[in-house]
């Protein structure tokens, strides 16, 4: 915390974000989209270490980035258009919210080992604590939140 004496600035400690570290980035849907949305996720994970001092685990890293490619590859395979990929963290959770131009609610299919393919929403609820879906304007908005920072 910053207290401000008569104009003086006096460090009282270490300065911890008030707000969550927040990024957002805009894809078209072109080849190669889905792994830059993954290294956009990477390095928005590095910078929560940073300007946070989060303790991201490997663990922490590897769930953020399985989420972030299952909801951007349902995003990239099942609209018309463009989707944005927006991240927010703190020391104890990442959110990622993935917007696409698809009014189609995305179908949660029954636990089956022998399904070829569309497992992707089943893996985000098993890495996720919370998950949400709601219609927006243009679209639907997918939002999984994630607990960090408990690697054992």
């Amino acid at each position: 915390m910053i207290e401000h004496l008569d104009g003086a600035v006096i460090p009282t400690g270490f300065d911890v974000p008030v707000e969550p570290l927040r990024r957002a980035a805009h894809y078209t849907g072109e080849p190669g989209c889905i792994a830059e949305a993954r290294a956009f996720a990477a390095l928005f994970l590095d910078q929560l270490r940073t300007e946070w001092c989060a303790a991201v685990g490997d663990r922490d890293d590897g769930a953020v980035l399985l989420v972030v490619s299952e909801l951007v590859t349902n995003a990239d395979r099942h609209s018309d258009g463009p989707y944005i990929l927006e991240l927010e963290g703190t020391d104890a959770s990442v959110t990622v919210s993935v917007y696409d131009s698809s009014a189609t609610l995305p179908r949660r299919f029954p636990r089956d080992p022998q399904r070829i393919g569309k497992h992707g929403l089943e893996i985000v609820h098993a890495l996720a604590e919370r998950i949400t879906v709601e219609r927006v304007p243009v679209g639907k908005c997918v939002r999984a939140v994630m607990r960090i920072g408990n690697d054992a």
